[in-house]
């Protein structure tokens, strides 16, 4: 997977703002929202469908917070579908009950149940999102998180004229619960999105029968960009200027994302400094990839040779839990839930990048990575070529962590770390993975709690490429887990 043209690959959402200056709030204050999960007809591709939305709105609404105030949202669940809502990129310093993934952090929201997400927005500024995360719900609810930075603090860059978010996501005709559903169930792929969008909508090079075929949506989204000018008074006049098309490079150019990946950096100044851990503690080298798991007896699968798809970490396929584990932990309950074992490598090394082994099934199992407070962290993504070579987007609840170093082929453990960039590297929380390479990042593991880390493919993520970090408790008050809130959801 290279550079998708004004898109993004199956259910990755990015948020694209410009921020303006708005008027002055008072510091550190607490927000109100609420969330009402109800259905809603909505028409795209001249089909319509009801879609689980936030208070009818999608996209859904706004968030907006400065640094360091309060948020206080509550979900209403008014659909028959479970529900629980990530605030995606948001640290949830000690307060991972409110982190939102359905059975790491919390169990769901059932119907007809609330539940209030209550967090503290600490040391962060600028645009995330949020989203539903449990099953396949995300392709309709989601929505932008505006943080802007504290009273009197100026923005890093010139004041924009306008506020304009843009959100890409993609649209489906059918149920996504039915499709993810049925692909569990036969073992082979599911079917792919319709159409991308931006803010809602797919553009003006789809049509109503227009279908991207594969093991992706490889179709391409369009919006237009208009501009207003004060010598331009006629409509007429307006429609006489020429359309510029941007030149795009090809969909499967990967050298080129990788190129343009590596030319972000950290500002590294000294009110925004790259806090980059310069001593490691703990290192760890995880391998990511798809692979198969066996037909069910008496059972015909669609996946490869007759078996079913399936996705790993280190050879490990996430089996999801009946229990929250962030809950199992807290109550000292873990027994049968989970296991503190989860492997710092592969258990089979191979030749990752090259032809694949003959035996591509994974093993299985709810595994957690153990880590001591506040230990620094160097994690390297390998990924491999087992059913062909692809770029994932990995996702890291609860931390930034800094991308030190990335390249093709196999990772040297020799040679590679003497070009890692430990001066302003870029800090993200989402880093793609690149297609038959890899990438290494390293973080503190100062925040309590159990955080999950998965592809942000949502198929991938379906077929068990994900796992668990589990942080324990710091000597210090400051340094512990809060107690979970009286209206956390019981599975």
């Amino acid at each position: 997977m290279g550079v998708h043209q004004l898109m993004v690959s199956t259910s990755f959402f990015l948020a694209i703002i410009a921020l303006s200056l708005l008027p002055q709030h008072a510091q550190a204050i607490t927000r109100h929202y609420e969330f009402n999960i109800t259905m809603q007809n909505v028409t795209r591709l001249c089909h319509t469908k009801s879609i689980v939305t936030v208070n009818g709105q999608f996209p859904g609404p706004r968030v907006v917070a400065r640094e360091g105030d309060r948020l206080v949202i509550k979900v209403i669940n008014h659909v028959s579908n479970n529900i629980t809502i990530h605030w995606h990129g948001i640290r949830q310093l000690r307060s991972g009950w409110a982190d939102g993934p359905a059975y790491i952090t919390q169990c769901p929201i059932q119907t007809g149940q609330s539940y209030v997400y209550n967090f503290t927005v600490v040391g962060q500024r600028g645009t995330l999102w949020w989203h539903a995360h449990v099953s396949w719900l995300r392709s309709t609810l989601y929505g932008p998180l505006i943080i802007l930075p504290k009273k009197n603090v100026p923005y890093p860059f010139t004041k924009p004229y306008k506020e304009v978010p843009i959100i890409f996501g993609e649209w489906f005709k059918a149920d996504t619960e039915a499709i993810i559903t049925q692909a569990l169930q036969t073992g082979g792929g599911p079917n792919v999105s319709d159409a991308y969008t931006i803010n809602g909508l797919p553009g003006p090079l789809y049509n109503c029968s227009t279908k991207g075929q594969g093991t992706f949506d490889n179709s391409t989204v369009a919006g237009i960009l208009e501009y207003e000018s004060p010598f331009l008074h006629s409509v007429f006049s307006m429609k006489k200027l020429p359309l510029h098309k941007p030149t795009l490079p090809s969909l499967n150019d990967t050298v080129f994302a990788s190129n343009f990946a590596k030319k972000l950096r950290s500002l590294a100044t000294p009110q925004f400094p790259a806090n980059v851990p310069q001593k490691v503690d703990k290192k760890f080298f995880f391998t990511i990839g798809l692979g198969t798991t066996p037909c069910d007896q008496n059972q015909t699968c669609q996946g490869p040779n007759g078996t079913k798809f399936a996705a790993s970490v280190n050879n490990i396929s996430f089996v999801q839990p009946t229990t929250a584990l962030l809950q199992a932990h807290y109550t000292g309950q873990s027994s049968g839930v989970y296991s503190p074992d989860f492997p710092v490598n592969p258990f089979d090394w191979f030749n990752y990048t090259g032809n694949a082994p003959n035996n591509t099934n994974v093993g299985n199992g709810t595994k957690l990575m153990v880590l001591n407070f506040n230990a620094s962290v160097e994690l390297v993504l390998q990924d491999t070529s087992i059913l062909g070579a692809e770029s994932h987007p990995l996702h890291l609840h609860g931390f930034n962590f800094f991308v030190v170093g990335q390249g093709f082929g196999n990772y040297d453990s020799n040679k590679d770390p003497k070009k890692f960039n430990l001066v302003d590297p870029v800090e993200r929380n989402t880093i793609g993975v690149p297609s038959g390479g890899w990438v290494a990042i390293r973080f503190f593991a100062d925040n309590p709690g159990v955080w999950f880390m998965h592809c942000h493919l949502e198929v991938h993520t379906s077929w068990g490429l994900k796992m668990a970090w589990l942080v324990l408790d710091g000597k210090l008050p400051n340094q512990k887990l809060l107690p979970p809130p009286s209206d956390l959801p019981k599975c």
